[in-house]
């Protein structure tokens, strides 16, 4: 064919609209869809309609990537993670995904020139609340790490229409309210109405002897409803691999009854779609009565269900019809107890459906399955009665009762007439009401257990699964949690960011070790001099938003004592709380004594069944309203709650912090994460040793952490010696004075009977010792106060802070997964060509 190009005359290089990365193009492909998609033009678009046009824009440019390692994954029949999850805390999409395509700069130049500001528009995004905390942040970071590291990987977990709730604060008491983060629609998920798949509850089952002479059951079910798959795309930094998330959404298989409208039963005709809809409509619901138990197990067995059914649909998907090599294509990692109904679940779809052998298909299953722990306290680990979970998922209680009868033989081969500790060992809890112990089910059918610290680990096999350790200690292993630096460092402190990436280069990012590099500049003046102001802007800001948002006037040269988590009672904010109040009536005392101003920030919600969680953050705020309306000292103590916390007010939070209150009763927290977010942003850390904070004090040294309280052995030695909590309440002049302050209704107009149970919980149970603590606590703060006046002194142990937190990244967490656990292998996606050559005047 002969060139239409004349000769020598010079060719032009076009982007893609779609693809293209360049601002011109960027703009262009913006306003395309401001008009194509939004069916706007600029005289009338709202800021949503532009949130929207841009939002679309950037995932453009993420669906290039995204179909590419699809597409590689399945050429290549890659070994894939499957991370499942109850809880997927994602956060806002927008600016990450700009960070980790590093375009950031380029459409924040974009919108200027459009007349935009791109922050403005970043505040637009409703958070997806599909997470109560630390269990879904985690899953988000590991996502975020999986793509960043190149591992094939898809999450499973909930399309919750409702997240966690919003929180409102209310005469000083937590209102939840709706969370309605769909109500503008969501424009990174891509709906696949033709993923559907049956999941099947109550009814009975039958068995028989088919014409081959194998065991067969069969299950007839009361309910099928079918879960929708809804595809988002989780993009690695500066790579072209995008991973799956797939959340599953609960539908009706008809959704509306014809017949029962037409003999006038207009709720009947609806009815099963409500029933159906139900499953998927809000996250964890309130589990304190049974129907609230009831629908929690559904929801955990419907995701499992579905992403089950998924995977042997994709590894069909490859040609393959034998499923005796499902867990070389598939490794399933349980995160934590609620995923771990997939046990049984994998089991029914290979013996009952695909007809397996049971001995075949159990030794699939644990090959498949590795199991995350995130709790010591007893109470959390997920047990259902037995008649629920009969009626539930009556050929699952069947199959669990065949897999702990042919487990428990083989303890009694290694422990013969050992029967208590068979008694501990079963899955099913036989005392009193009988229950399905899920984390037994977890630990009997994993091939991996593991812990999120190390002291969380040991104590774990010491405790909780003790028996599981000493039966097959080579299982137990630990895997220190850490957090993805692309959100909670390069998107979410952009002044510290630059700061270490002008000294150091780019490369810690994805390599956090380097930041090793910054401790020789611990001791240079001129970089702490522009650490101290970086943390000074973040600080501003955080004022600024803390007297928009509540109407409270902070200084941001005063000392931001930060506290921000879910509340409950181990995690001890109201420890806390006792210090402000002793701070307090210190100055009171003495209104000319020179003490470092402070700022004590707190936020956090509370499960809306826990009362004495809701109760202090009553406290809180009741404490907050006495100190900040007070002349004496408002200038230099303030108290701040600060409503719905959530991922996005921690990407403010977490850089303006100077003290990181890491103050839980020890071997309680799992690990926490909260503690490396606020390290890696230069806060110091004042402490116990419980979860990830050993680890933290090890790796930053003890001189730059503030510690605290008893030790995990103390405090049982204290226990075994009869923990007599008032003695220390009267052994202490100022912790008395205060909790008869508190009694006696300073901090509630007057009202003695408010906050009766907080302070009577304290003088005669106190389970979470914070009268033992409490004098060691106010010790240690002072030294905080000290060494906060010497600001050198505190920069710098800022900076070796931050310098030694390269361990804390999310990415060394999976890497270790990968290593010990799942066997998988980075796998390289390269793009195709996406310009095109045109002529000029074409």
């Amino acid at each position: 064919m002969t060139s239409l190009i004349p000769p020598g005359c010079p060719t032009v290089l076009t982007e893609d609209d779609r693809t293209g990365t360049s601002i011109e193009t960027l703009r262009r492909a913006f306003m395309d869809n401001l008009f194509f998609i939004q069916g706007r033009f600029p005289e009338v678009a709202t800021k949503n309609d532009y949130y929207l046009a841009l939002a679309y824009t950037v995932r453009d440019r993420l669906l290039l990537r995204w179909l590419n390692s699809a597409k590689t994954y399945r050429d290549q029949e890659s070994r894939t993670v499957c991370y499942l999850s109850a809880e997927f805390l994602l956060g806002p999409h927008l600016g990450n995904n700009l960070i980790n395509l590093g375009l950031y700069e380029a459409v924040e130049e974009a919108m200027r020139q459009t007349g935009l500001n791109l922050k403005e528009l970043l505040d637009q995004e409703e958070e997806p609340g599909l997470g109560n905390g630390g269990l879904g942040r985690l899953a988000a970071c590991y996502m975020d790490s999986l793509a960043t590291l190149e591992i094939p990987a898809i999450g499973y977990g909930i399309r919750y229409e409702y997240g966690i709730f919003d929180q409102e604060i209310r005469d000083g008491w937590q209102v939840e309210i709706t969370d309605k983060w769909l109500r503008y629609g969501n424009p990174w998920e891509i709906p696949r109405p033709e993923l559907i798949l049956p999941v099947k509850f109550g009814g009975h089952t039958y068995s028989y002897t088919d014409d081959q002479g194998r065991y067969r059951v069969i299950w007839e079910p009361h309910q099928v409803v079918q879960g929708v798959a809804y595809d988002t795309p989780i993009l690695g930094y500066k790579v072209n691999t995008a991973n799956l998330l797939r959340l599953w959404r609960a539908e009706a298989v008809e959704s509306f009854d014809f017949q029962a409208f037409n003999t006038g039963d207009y709720y009947g005709a609806v009815n099963q779609k409500i029933a159906s809809e139900n499953i998927t409509k809000v996250l964890y619901p309130n589990d304190e009565q049974l129907q609230g138990k009831e629908l929690r197990l559904m929801q955990e067995y419907f995701f499992c269900s579905c992403a089950l059914q998924d995977m042997i649909r994709l590894y069909k998907q490859s040609g393959k019809q034998d499923l005796s090599r499902f867990h070389e294509k598939f490794t399933v990692q349980l995160n934590d107890t609620h995923p771990a109904i997939s046990v049984a679940e994998l089991m029914r779809l290979l013996v009952d459906e695909h007809l397996m052998p049971w001995e075949q298909a159990w030794d699939i299953t644990r090959q498949t399955f590795a199991y995350t722990n995130h709790t010591l306290l007893p109470e959390a680990l997920e047990k259902w009665p037995l008649d629920l979970f009969g009626s539930l998922l009556p050929r699952h209680l069947q199959i669990i009762y065949e897999i702990n009868r042919r487990f428990l033989d083989e303890v009694r081969l290694q422990y013969p007439g050992d029967n208590d500790r068979l008694r501990r060992l079963s899955i099913i809890d036989e005392s009193g009401c009988r229950y399905v112990r899920m984390a037994h089910l977890a630990a009997v059918g994993s091939h991996a257990i593991n812990g999120v610290a190390v002291l969380h680990s040991e104590l774990l096999k010491q405790t909780v699964l003790r028996d599981f350790y000493e039966l097959t200690p080579e299982k137990f292993s630990n895997k220190t949690n850490g957090v993805t630096p692309r959100r909670w460092m390069v998107l979410s402190n952009p002044g510290l960011t630059r700061l270490i990436t002008e000294r150091i280069g780019e490369d810690w990012v994805k390599h956090l070790d380097q930041l090793r590099q910054l401790e020789p500049l611990a001791a240079d003046a001129e970089f702490a001099a522009q650490w101290r102001s970086v943390k000074h802007g973040n600080k501003e800001r955080l004022a600024q938003y803390i007297r928009d948002r509540i109407g409270v006037t902070v200084d941001p040269h005063s000392l931001f004592s930060i506290l921000v988590k879910r509340i409950h009672e181990y995690k001890r904010q109201h420890l806390c709380v006792l210090k402000v109040i002793t701070l307090y009536q210190m100055l009171r005392d003495q209104p000319h004594l020179e003490m470092v101003p402070q700022t004590f920030i707190f936020g956090g919600k509370a499960a809306p069944g826990y009362y004495m969680a809701k109760l202090i953050i009553k406290f809180i705020n009741s404490v907050a309203d006495v100190i900040n309306r007070d002349p004496v000292v408002r200038d230099r103590l303030r108290v701040v709650f600060l409503p719905n916390y959530n991922v996005t007010l921690g990407q403010r939070v977490y850089p303006a912090a100077d003290l990181s209150q890491q103050i839980s009763t020890a071997g309680y927290e799992a690990s926490g994460t909260g503690n490396m977010k606020f390290a890696l942003n230069g806060a110091l850390t004042i402490g116990t040793l419980d979860g990830a904070n050993v680890e933290i004090r090890e790796a930053v040294g003890a001189e730059n952490f503030f510690l605290f309280g008893h030790t995990v052995e103390q405090l049982q030695e204290l226990r075994c010696n009869g923990y007599r909590p008032w003695e220390f309440a009267n052994g202490h002049p100022m912790l008395k004075r205060v909790l008869d302050l508190i009694s006696s209704g300073y901090f509630s107009h007057g009202d003695t009977e408010l906050f009766r149970p907080l302070v009577e919980h304290l003088w005669q149970d106190d389970r979470y010792c914070l009268l033992a603590d409490y004098q060691s606590y106010v010790d240690c703060y002072q030294r905080v106060l000290q060494v906060y006046q010497d600001q050198a002194q505190w920069a710098k142990m800022s900076i070796l802070n931050v310098a030694r937190m390269g361990k804390f990244s999310s990415d060394r967490a999976i890497r270790e997964y990968c290593q010990d656990i799942w066997h998988v292998q980075p796998v390289k996606i390269v793009l195709p060509a996406t310009a095109y050559m045109t002529s000029p005047g074409q």
